[in-house]
């Protein structure tokens, strides 16, 4: 009878860990207590479909607290869907304090879209600062600039699901201020002007199809940077350096390929005047013979050629003296 007794009471309590790990009792009660009555039935429903019943009823009781309504199933649909169901309630808690227009839908389809919905209401209360890199740009007289600015930015909950992040708010305020600071006839206009790229940069409306408000712009710091028109003139001298030097070398190549060519042609020609000189002893003799060539014809002839050698010798002796002076 004892031991009998002791297993029913084993059994008892085991069966009443079972049912309370499987049943949060615990969190009925809170809900009961917060005056948000949320049935045995729900939460053993919640429990089947893989539910933590936790991430329900405690931003549940959190809303019904701050005066929202929201029914259980719109918070079991949104974690069911994947959602932040307690970062959601958060988010819609503070946009109804700081008097943003948010419903509960709209907060839970930006938590869906992967941006943070409570970060969004922060930043629309309190507007962020984006600083952005350093950019480089060139004015017109060909020195470069280095600006740093800093865009003052608020969320907009509208255009949060779709619209662009922070990433091309810096890509199109840095196209804003190369834009300007390339239309300036001198790099002196924009350092003593630095506003003037801001009020530029502003009128562009960059946030067009953003998820941001600007609010501002200003430049945090401008630098004076290379001089890269003269860089630019340097190497555009160097390139035509290097491309008159290959002109030159290819004319002087064709030169010296003519000059080999006029050499071959010299030395073929005086190759036939050498061959034609031999032939001439034959044909004196065959004039001899023929009695077409006399001796005094031939002693003439002879005085002929050494009267032109004389001139010759003359002649290159002129040359080498005019040279000698000219030293």
């Amino acid at each position: 009878m004892g031991l009998g007794l002791l297993v029913t009471i084993i059994i008892i309590v085991i069966v009443l860990i079972i049912l309370f790990t499987f049943i949060p009792i615990g969190l009925w009660i809170a809900s009961i207590a917060a005056g948000v009555p949320v049935g045995l039935v729900n939460l053993i429903g919640m429990r089947l479909r893989r539910v933590i019943p936790a991430k329900i009823v405690l931003p549940l009781i959190k809303a019904t607290k701050a005066g929202l309504k929201v029914s259980v199933d719109k918070l079991e649909a949104h974690y069911l869907a994947g959602g932040n169901v307690d970062r959601v309630i958060d988010a819609w808690i503070a946009a109804e304090r700081a008097g943003i227009p948010l419903s509960f839908e709209r907060a839970a389809a930006i938590d869906l879209a992967g941006r943070d919905v409570l970060e969004a209401v922060r930043m629309s209360v309190n507007p962020k600062v984006i600083e952005t890199p350093i950019i480089a740009a060139v004015a017109k007289d060909g020195i470069e600039l280095k600006a740093k600015a800093r865009v003052t930015v608020r969320a907009n909950i509208d255009r949060l699901v779709g619209g662009a992040g922070e990433a091309t708010i810096i890509a199109r305020v840095g196209e804003g201020i190369v834009t300007t600071i390339g239309s300036a006839e001198t790099h002196k206009e924009v350092l003593e002007n630095p506003d003037r790229i801001s009020k530029t940069v502003l009128e562009k409306g960059l946030d067009t199809g953003t998820a941001f408000e600007i609010l501002s712009i200003d430049i945090a710091d401008v630098d004076v940077g290379q001089n890269i028109g003269a860089k630019l003139r340097i190497d555009q001298a160097e390139a035509d350096k290097k491309i008159y030097q290959a002109m030159a070398e290819q004319k002087r190549a064709m030169a010296v390929a003519r000059e080999q060519e006029m050499k071959a042609l010299t030395q073929e020609m005086r190759a036939k005047v050498v061959e034609a000189e031999v032939e001439i002893p034959k044909a004196i003799a065959f004039a001899f013979k023929e009695g077409k060539l006399g001796v005094f014809d031939y002693y003439q002839l002879r005085n002929i050629q050494a009267d032109t050698s004389m001139r010759e010798s003359i002649s290159k002796i002129s040359e080498e003296e005019k040279k000698e002076e000219e030293k």
